[in-house]
């Protein structure tokens, strides 16, 4: 594929980034934590990486496919010379929220708090995702007619295919499939997915499981890397945002249905969590008026 080098348009009412194309060489760009007011998705070419995303550190190898939400934090340190292109989008330009029936990417791609933000790719898979690149890279070079349908078809067509592969050949997605994951990892997904309004603690779900608060602490961290007491701050936040961007809801009322009784410590916890404040949050990732 040819290089797409830089490629970027700009949202002319607000003057800020919509969709954008790059290649990288090396780690310079991605050497310090990144938290980005727009998705962010890092198909690597070649080399290997270290991942630290949400505090938890991963190793990634060429090929691979890395996915983050607006202000997810993350940042990659090479271990071998690393090559790859990345595409950038405002969910003003694309948003998943909205286009969930169309676009399955929400909690698959983007907004999974179970399984790692990447996905290895065998060669032939990353050559139909760079196929896709570089047919949007064209497209950017001429302003012509429905220029924004076509880019966002194009971009569309990467997220259903990205998605499809996570589900298939993702190691954590492919152990749930086959039954092997623990009987109790699933009970505890359900738990958090009915209760996470209101039931905050991680002894909350150990009661409810009726397993040990120890016992269930063991379990998610072996197969989440994750400390359940994050994966449902992890929870909030994803509807919280969702809130933010699609709703005109009061941050107050947003705290409220989420369980928190203090709009100041729902905004401290959002902050703790998501490295922003819900004000920023709306104010730099946007939110659909009407």
């Amino acid at each position: 594929m040819a290089s797409p080098s830089v490629h970027t348009l700009i949202n002319p009412q607000s003057g800020h980034l919509a969709f954008k194309i790059f290649t990288f060489e090396g780690d310079s760009q991605y050497d310090h934590i990144q938290r980005l007011n727009y998705f962010s998705m890092i198909i690597i070419t070649r080399g290997s990486a270290k991942l630290k995303a949400d505090f938890t550190d991963y190793s990634v190898n060429a090929p691979a496919l890395l996915s983050f939400s607006p202000y997810q934090p993350f940042m990659l340190t090479q271990e071998e010379p690393l090559t790859g292109i990345t595409i950038n989008f405002h969910p003003d330009f694309f948003c998943i929220h909205k286009h969930h029936k169309e676009v399955s990417c929400s909690g698959v791609l983007f907004n999974n708090i179970y399984d790692p933000p990447f996905i290895q790719l065998a060669v032939g898979e990353q050559q139909n995702l760079l196929s896709l690149v570089e047919q949007m890279c064209i497209e950017m070079q001429q302003a012509a007619l429905a220029q924004y349908e076509l880019l966002v078809s194009y971009l569309k067509i990467f997220l259903i295919t990205a998605s499809r592969l996570k589900v298939l050949q993702h190691p954590e997605a492919q152990t749930a499939i086959e039954g092997t994951e623990p009987f109790i990892l699933q009970n505890l997904k359900d738990a958090i997915e009915e209760h996470y309004r209101t039931k905050h603690s991680a002894s909350d779900y150990a009661n409810l499981l009726n397993i040990s608060a120890n016992a269930l602490a063991k379990i998610t961290k072996s197969y989440f890397n994750k400390t359940l007491t994050a994966l449902i701050a992890e929870r909030i936040v994803i509807e919280a945002k969702r809130e933010l961007y699609l709703t005109s809801k009061a941050v107050k009322q947003i705290a409220y249905e989420l369980g928190f009784n203090d709009e100041y410590y729902f905004s401290r916890f959002f902050k703790n969590n998501a490295n922003v404040s819900p004000q920023v949050y709306r104010e730099t990732v946007g939110f659909a008026k009407g």
